[in-house]
């Protein structure tokens, strides 16, 4: 079987589609044999075979053991493998792993797949496993050490348990300290063991909270070994290089590895352990700054002068080159400038000054350090010369290629946080030493981008720039885009004009120079930053209406000179112009209805090409439903329909709506935008140019982001002027009702899912409402029957909420016929009164919108008024049965032993949920939970000073603490806000209900729980004071 598999896998790799697509085929029906996965495992042990053949095995047998391993998958059936066989898997990929074949991707892959086991098998089925790795690691071969590192980072990361890893914490970390401190291992071997070390902290960040003494008594005492270690290593010397060779010596590869683990295991303490890492924090500061340092020279002249090639990772994920070091030592030393004891030490030699920045050597020492791995690399110019885009994706931030360039404008920012304006003063006065004699271009442009991150996040916190920090850049702004021969330079003016204008008005001179060069400069980098820039100056209030129309004029000739196809995938650049073309509109929104000024033409073409794009789409669209709100009266709506409708309607009749179109889809979100807030009535002629393009929408697509917001814009067409609506004809004679009808039969219908759908019970309310039984006739009950035998299948929350309203707004104005209407019918065997009250009293706690809350509320408040005994007969889910049992909850048991809940009769369960509704409208449960909130943090912030500033600025998701965090988080944004409305209405209501026994509210209250009554004696007495 082997040499059939081996001529499968060669085969997958076949440049053919044929014999390839045959090949995998093969593969997958060979999986069903029971040696299959042995025979993988042991074409991936013959040293005979090529490499690649054997890493394809490897890959193939790491797969299936995924898949089939555990004998449970979430994809489907798994193939059943025998215990002999998988203890032949075993030892065959644990020999593997741990022999002394030399090849570093085969020994990965196999304790790749090592690990994969681990994961299903350790303890229990493997408990020799992890003793047989900690008897290796000491006296192994080279080999046989990469390999038993590999499968113990896996164990860690993936495999063990906290009480498994305490067991044998001690012997793990003893044994890769050892290795991590053996000078005669190689580096990238030492690298890797501190590695594993590293991966330790988050097993003890998950059980810090529940033994803290203990955990970090442990941390404590290994960190005693690994600090000094951590600090000589950090100090060691890079050895000497060929000064002319433009790339990295192959001899630094290990030795940055291993630094660069060094430094990523401290950032790892220091998020787990933040007080042990404290006291140590000026010591490794200075190492880390004296280090950088030492290298600007090496860094100068691989990436600033030439292209050496950096971001690199061996086959264990390992970075090696010097451009990872430097970011993440930078990194570093912006971590340590929040610890307290390195800002005393600071502040001590600030203090020894008089508090002068500029005349304090470690602030130009910094300044020049963050100019000098802050300057543009040779890659990096000649990428954004072919690609404005990615040039103003570094200014958007929304670029995912963190760079030491980056890393160096977050120290400046932390310095602003630390030190406010004197970090300004600090970097003019080494920017201004910059500008004078023959200085590189290059430093001179990262001083003035250093300064642009410091006052975008000035801007962004609201701190005040000195008018004397704006006036005497300006002079150097004025410097920078006069130099013909450097456009990144004079890009770099015209942005920083840009931010500094909405600090400082008077640097307003230069807003007429930076319009201009959007369509003067020769350099299309200079212009897209021009096109930025001119954002700037509208938020500063320099450019106001006069000037509006040249900037949309300036724009619109510089999309006109281009291929708008050629920039389609440029996000970046389509997010500048759009944002910079909403401002402008922004500015005087009547602009977008002139004749002469061709604003809202230039937002559809962006729009247009920007399609695909969802920040640019949730921009316009945002801007759009802002310009039609400004809309409000019938002559500006009817003129800005005149100059829509034609684009709107276009758009539709060119594409295919049954394919995934994201033109239609936009186009059919600017159509609910623009229906939504039309004017009442409708201007003349509006549902006859836009009901059939809906109609065709709604009746063709199967997309949910064109379904709903077209069922949206019926809706409203429907709102603002039922009477244009209902006198509509088609072609074919078919009125506005049948239309709306006929939308609604598809919409209800079982092939259209449950999101696609989640609007139409909006629309059904609306049309049932406007059109009445007198119009419906026999189609009312038609209607109202395909709703509630949706509704009966509905699971998605929203689609639920949308369906129920309809019931709730018949309600309103007519609870007896809703509950007669019910009673009647027939859902699958069941009867519609029990169908609907079980899916609407179980899912109104999950009602969304201050509008359908209110209007849930009310329906129930009078369905229950009623006093109706089909109702008191309807029994529904009432309270959630706690278990009894002790015993842990994991997911299979919760599949076998659903949540189980008592029975109750639906009046009863009105009132819980109008009790629950009268504490949520009062803002009761907002209160408490922020109260709970602010508790609790004020606790933490009492006995948990840790002396670091603040909280990290990144998020270590792999943290089990910082998972916990973001639940709350998320919790505590899931408040509901106070609506005196609805608790006005539900308080009278419970008043009247308990003084004048509404519908036996006498016999309901004694079973409500002690908490709901005691929140009706809380509303009760707060009545009588």
């Amino acid at each position: 079987m082997e040499d059939q598999l081996v001529q499968y896998l060669a085969n997958t790799q076949s440049a053919a589609e044929g014999p390839r697509k045959q090949a995998e085929l093969d593969l997958k029906h060979a999986q069903s044999k029971e040696a299959f996965p042995l025979a993988l495992a042991n074409i991936g042990s013959h040293a005979s075979i090529s490499i690649e053949i054997r890493q394809a095995a490897l890959s193939s047998l790491r797969q299936f053991i995924e898949r089939n391993w555990s004998g449970e998958s979430d994809e489907g059936p798994t193939i059943p493998i025998s215990d002999p066989v998988k203890e032949q898997v075993r030892n065959v990929l644990l020999e593997l792993a741990l022999g002394s074949d030399g090849e570093r991707k085969i020994k990965t892959a196999a304790s790749f797949a090592v690990g994969k086991i681990a994961n299903v098998d350790f303890p229990e089925q493997w408990p020799t496993l992890l003793p047989t790795l900690l008897n290796v690691i000491p006296n192994g071969s080279d080999g046989q050490l990469h390999g038993a590192l590999k499968v113990l980072s896996d164990l860690v990361d993936e495999s063990l348990s906290d009480e498994q890893f305490f067991s044998m914490a001690q012997s793990i970390v003893k044994v890769v300290y050892d290795v991590a401190i053996n000078e005669g291992r190689k580096p990238i071997l030492r690298a890797l063991a501190i590695s594993v070390f590293k991966g330790c902290f988050d097993l003890m960040d998950q059980v810090k909270d529940d033994h803290p003494q203990e955990v970090k008594g442990f941390a404590e005492e290994a960190l005693k070994g690994w600090f000094p270690f951590f600090l000589q290593i950090m100090k060691s010397r890079l050895p000497e290089r060929d000064g002319q060779d433009a790339s990295q010596p192959e001899s630094w590869n290990g030795v940055i590895a291993l630094k660069l683990q060094v430094v990523k295991c401290l950032m790892k303490v220091k998020s787990v352990f933040p007080q042990l890492l404290l006291p140590e924090t000026p010591h490794f500061f200075g190492a880390a700054w004296e280090e950088l340092s030492l290298l600007e020279p090496a860094y100068d002249h691989m990436y600033i002068e030439n292209e050496a090639q950096g971001r690199l990772e061996d086959s264990d994920g390992l970075p090696y080159t010097l451009d990872f070091l430097v970011l993440e030592e930078l990194d570093f030393l912006t971590g340590c400038l929040r610890a307290s004891p390195v800002q005393k030490q600071l502040e001590a030699e600030l203090a020894a000054r008089g508090g002068a920045l500029h005349e304090t050597q470690w602030v130009l020492d910094l300044m020049r350090l963050a100019t000098s791995y802050g300057r543009i690399g040779r890659e990096e110019e000649e990428l954004w010369e072919i690609d404005v885009g990615l040039y103003l994706a570094e200014e958007t931030s929304v670029s995912a290629n963190y760079t030491p360039r980056t890393a160096s404008g977050d120290i400046l920012i932390k310095l602003g946080e630390w030190l406010s304006q004197r970090a300004l003063e600090g970097l003019y006065a080494h920017t201004k030493t910059l500008f004078t004699g023959e200085t590189s271009w290059r430093r001179q442009e990262a001083a003035l981008y250093l300064l642009n991150m410091l006052i975008s996040d000035f801007l962004d916190t609201g701190k005040n720039v000195p008018a004397e920090i704006t006036q005497a850049y300006l002079e150097l702004v004025n410097y920078a885009i006069n130099r013909p021969n450097e456009p990144l330079l004079r890009a770099r003016g015209y942005l920083v004009a840009g931010m500094l204008v909405q600090c400082d008005g008077a640097v307003a001179s230069l807003a007429e120079p930076t319009v201009n060069a959007i369509t003067a400069e020769e350099s299309e980098l200079v212009q897209a930053a021009c096109i930025k820039a001119v954002e700037g100056f509208i938020k500063g209030g320099v450019i106001q209406q006069p000037g509006q129309a040249t900037v949309v004029h300036a724009i619109s000739q510089w999309v006109a000179s281009k291929d708008m196809t050629d920039i389609e995938d440029a996000d970046d650049l389509l997010v500048t112009l759009a944002e910079t073309l909403r401002s402008a509109i922004n500015i005087d929104k009547r602009i977008t209805v002139s004749a002469d000024v061709p604003a809202l033409d230039l937002l559809f073409l962006i729009a247009k090409h920007g399609a695909s794009n969802w920040q640019v789409t949730m921009m316009i669209c945002e801007a759009f439903e802002d310009i039609v709100q400004s809309m409000a009266d019938p002559a500006s709506y009817h003129a800005l329909c005149q100059k829509v409708l034609p684009s709107l309607t276009g758009a539709f009749d060119v594409a295919n709506v049954t394919s995934d179109n994201p033109l239609i889809t936009f186009a059919t979100e600017l159509m609910a935008a623009l229906t939504q807030y039309g004017t009442e009535p409708l201007p003349p002629g509006f549902v006859a140019a836009t009901l059939p393009k809906l109609n065709r929408l709604l009746t063709e697509s199967n997309e949910g982001e064109i379904l709903r917001p077209g069922a949206e814009s019926v809706k409203y067409l429907l709102a603002h002027d039922h009477e244009q609506m209902f006198n509509y004809q088609d072609e074919s004679g078919r009125s506005g009702l049948e239309i709306c009808l006929r939308i609604i039969d598809r919409l209800l219908g079982p092939n259209i899912e449950d999101n696609a759908a989640s609007e139409v019970g909006g629309l059904a309310a609306e049309l049932v409402e406007k059109a009445g039984r007198e119009r419906l006739g026999l189609y009312l009950e038609q209607l109202l029957q395909a709703v509630a035998n949706r509704l009966a299948t509905a699971e998605a929350a929203t689609f639920i909420q949308s369906l129920l309203l309809v019931f709730a707004r018949l309600s309103l104005v007519g609870a007896q016929e809703v509950v007669n209407f019910l009673s009647n019918i027939q859902i699958s065997g069941e009867n519609g009164l029990q169908v609907v009250f079980s899916k609407w009293l179980e899912n109104s706690v999950n009602f969304a919108g201050y509008d359908e809350i209110r209007q849930n509320v009310i329906a129930l408040s009078k369905l229950y008024t009623l006093g109706d005994q089909r109702i008191a007969q309807t029994m529904v889910k009432g309270d959630l049965i706690m278990p009894t049992s002790d015993r842990i909850m994991t997911r299979s048991r919760a599949k076998q032993t659903p949540d189980q809940y008592t029975m109750i009769p639906a009046p009863l369960k009105i009132l819980k949920v109008l009790v629950d509704e009268l504490a949520s409208a009062s803002g009761m449960q907002s209160a408490a939970t922020a109260a709970a909130a602010a508790a609790a943090q004020f606790v933490e912030d009492d006995n948990d000073d840790d002396g670091w500033e603040d909280d990290p600025d990144t998020v270590d998701l792999s943290l089990g603490g910082t998972k916990s965090d973001l639940m709350g988080y998320l919790d505590a944004n899931n408040m509901r806000n106070r609506d005196d409305e609805t608790q006005q209405y539900l308080a009278e209501f419970f008043i009247h209900a308990a003084r004048d026994n509404v519908a036996n509210f006498s016999e309901w209250f004694p079973a409500l729980t002690d908490d709901e009554k005691a929140k009706l004696s809380q509303l009760a007495n707060a009545q009588n004071q």
